[in-house]
């Protein structure tokens, strides 16, 4: 009988759920490429390298002016906006049913954009164990404080569990040279705008830093950026070890233009990154929080990303919590404003980095899409 009643519950909040939801139309869907070259490998033979999939999906009733665009991160292709790897219905589909249309790239050299790998060279191949420790189960090795607050990840987050099993299936090798990435993916980027108009980006990780390349190069097409724990921190990669009273040990130096490792525009003009002289916070701005490295002031302005509706979101449990906050002060000090929310702050606790695969992704999605609604207009 117990379970009789249950069945009965599940059933009837699945159906008010469903009522709930906009409804799914479809005006347009399909999928193209964009940017490429030929050119000649060793054999003599001639390929096509550099060209970004794109596939998309237009509403019937189109409720909003601009399109979204869905950047996917690092060893991810746009997979991660299509579905849950549990099956629920992903960030791309949500948008659509709110009136947006939706662009889901594959970055260049990713996915169904192709690989060469004579062209690309080597690639970083993803590692089943590295994944669960720092997407899916942070809480098991516990590298960084706020792992402890992960409760969203829907399944074990381990090898064997058929959710974590499907999620790791979707990883892929990418370029070992983030350098040539972020060339392959403005050029790319910047060919996509050009072809569909003004749009916002809607960045995950790794491509954090081509919103804002994107943004400087054409500004006049970037209408905003949703940054999702954009690939940061300022100048230092992170590693996961402690160094003293600092909470991350400083890896390889990473973006050496602050934010971005290609050069953007900057007023007064830096001919080159070292003129930007970043220094090292004596400070942290929290507990747990890293010293993030800043401009000395007066601070060199980014006016091609000023005025800009930008917003960056940090997850509660997400390895990210300890300094996605310094992208957010780098910019603010080159006077750009930006919208800097962690997750827990508005009420939405338990994410890691993966947060649009995770239980609560809706609830994440509903949140992005009204702050679009309401600051880009």
């Amino acid at each position: 009988m117990k379970n009789i009643f249950k069945l009965i519950f599940t059933s009837t909040l699945l159906f008010f759920q469903l009522a709930q939801c906009e409804s799914l139309s479809i005006a347009e869907q399909g999928y193209f490429f964009v940017g490429g070259e030929y050119s000649q490998n060793a054999q003599g033979q001639r390929i096509r390298t550099q060209q970004m999939f794109v596939q998309f999906q237009k509403p019937a009733i189109q409720k909003y002016a601009y399109p979204i665009v869905m950047w996917h991160g690092g060893g991810q292709t746009g997979t991660n906006f299509l579905a849950t790897p549990d099956g629920r219905e992903g960030w791309a589909t949500y948008f659509v049913r709110q009136g947006f249309s939706v662009y889901v790239v594959d970055q260049p050299a990713r996915g169904r954009s192709g690989f060469f790998g004579e062209v690309y060279g080597k690639t970083r191949k993803p590692n089943a164990q590295a994944m669960s420790d720092r997407f899916t189960a942070p809480k098991l090795k516990a590298q960084y404080p706020q792992a402890q607050f992960h409760t969203q990840w829907p399944g074990t987050g381990v090898m064997g569990d058929p959710v974590y099993d499907q999620f790791f299936s979707s990883q892929v090798e990418d370029i070992e040279d983030v350098t040539s990435i972020e060339k392959l993916n403005l050029a790319a980027g910047v060919a996509l705008i050009e072809k569909i108009g003004p749009s916002v980006l809607l960045t995950h990780s790794q491509s954090g830093s081509f919103g804002w390349l994107i943004a400087n190069a054409r500004p006049e097409l970037v209408k905003g950026i949703v940054a999702i724990e954009p690939n940061g921190p300022p100048l230092y990669e992170m590693s996961l070890e402690r160094n003293g009273e600092d909470f991350y040990k400083d890896g390889a130096v990473g973006r050496v233009w602050g934010i971005t490792r290609l050069p953007l525009t900057f007023n007064p003009p830096a001919n080159q990154s070292q003129d930007l002289k970043l220094l090292r916070q004596s400070k942290s701005d929290g507990e747990n929080l890293v010293k993030c490295w800043i401009q000395p002031q007066p601070a060199r302005e980014l006016p091609q990303l000023k005025g800009k509706p930008i917003l960056i979101v940090s997850s509660h449990a997400s390895y990210h919590a300890p300094y996605d906050h310094c992208t957010g002060k780098f910019l603010s000090d080159a006077g750009v404003q930006n919208t800097y929310v962690r997750l827990p702050d508005i009420g939405i606790t338990g994410n890691g980095h993966m947060m649009m695969l995770e239980k609560n992704n809706l609830e994440i999605a509903q949140y992005l899409s009204q702050w679009v609604k309401s600051n880009i207009k």
